[in-house]
């Protein structure tokens, strides 16, 4: 078997509790600020607690790990035995965390791969359960980086948002400012490609908007199966719908891709973390489509 290599991620991956424990997964926590109060994201304060404070109109910001968190974990994991350390994190086009994370694998005292996945939510999530099944399996280093990078690569990640006011204010729109002239006469879904945020379709209403982002989630998983059945590999689609503050049009949204789409391999139904939240405010529905 290869020396163990370990798996180290920051908070919004949104993993479940007992995936990170049962891969023993390392998380490293963003920061939220309400006000000027700071609160680690997954023990510190709640996707809830960060809505209300919107919705409140309260000032609500983030900040990445510092260098010396990231040192800290990398020593603790070397502490553990470990023999190398692959480190997957959100998108450098939305944070400073992966550039944190390149600072302090530089003194770390063993080996630290720091990959920038372009992804973020289960997106990311799911390129890090790759990471750590590969690691399971024996896998060194370089074969861990890769598994991540092809599952990030093949997996998509989509949403709508009720208004682009909460990403306009974070910074986190790129090419979706394209969308602000008419940004109260529509409603915008969107999409991650190349680690950013960019304006997919304008729809006029919200009810059309999320029927839109189911037909465009199960035309795409219904694109993978055939490809398979063209004897391209036949693969399993696992697929995660996020929300904030809208529980009740997420798990509509999931029962009808569960109805329509009988083969996934899994369907995880979760609301995003305060770092995200922060950024894309209450009314968020995602879906992110991961083949693997």
């Amino acid at each position: 078997m290869s020396p163990h290599v370990a798996i180290v991620t920051d908070s919004t991956a949104y993993l479940r509790p007992e995936a990170v424990r049962r891969h023993s997964i390392s998380v490293v926590p963003l920061t939220v600020v309400i006000d000027d109060e700071a609160f680690e994201e997954g023990t510190e304060i709640s996707a809830p607690a960060v809505a209300r404070a919107l919705q409140r109109r309260r000032p609500v910001t983030t900040s990445r790990p510092s260098p010396g968190e990231f040192a800290a974990v990398y020593e603790a994991v070397a502490d553990s035995g470990a023999a190398s350390i692959v480190s997957l994190h959100l998108s450098g086009e939305f944070s400073g965390t992966y550039d944190a994370a390149l600072l302090a694998a530089k003194e770390a005292p063993i080996p630290v791969r720091v990959v920038d996945t372009g992804m973020v939510a289960m997106a990311l999530g799911f390129t890090v359960l790759a990471a750590a099944r590969a690691a399971e399996a024996g896998g060194t280093a370089e074969d861990v980086v890769a598994a991540a990078e092809k599952r990030a690569y093949d997996t998509s990640a989509y949403f709508y948002v009720d208004t682009l006011d909460y990403l306009r204010r974070g910074g986190r729109i790129g090419a979706a400012q394209a969308l602000f002239g008419s940004a109260l006469a529509v409603k915008p879904l969107l999409r991650l490609a190349d680690g950013r945020i960019e304006p997919l379709e304008k729809v006029r209403t919200a009810s059309r908007a999320i029927t839109r982002l189911e037909e465009i989630v199960v035309g795409q998983v219904e694109e993978i199966g055939q490809a398979g059945e063209r004897g391209e590999g036949g693969r399993k689609v696992s697929i995660a719908v996020h929300h904030l503050a809208s529980a009740e049009r997420a798990a509509a949204l999931a029962d009808r891709l569960r109805e329509r789409l009988p083969d996934l391999d899994e369907l995880v139904v979760s609301e995003v973390g305060a770092v995200i939240g922060a950024h894309a405010g209450p009314g968020l529905l995602g879906v992110v489509v991961s083949p693997h």
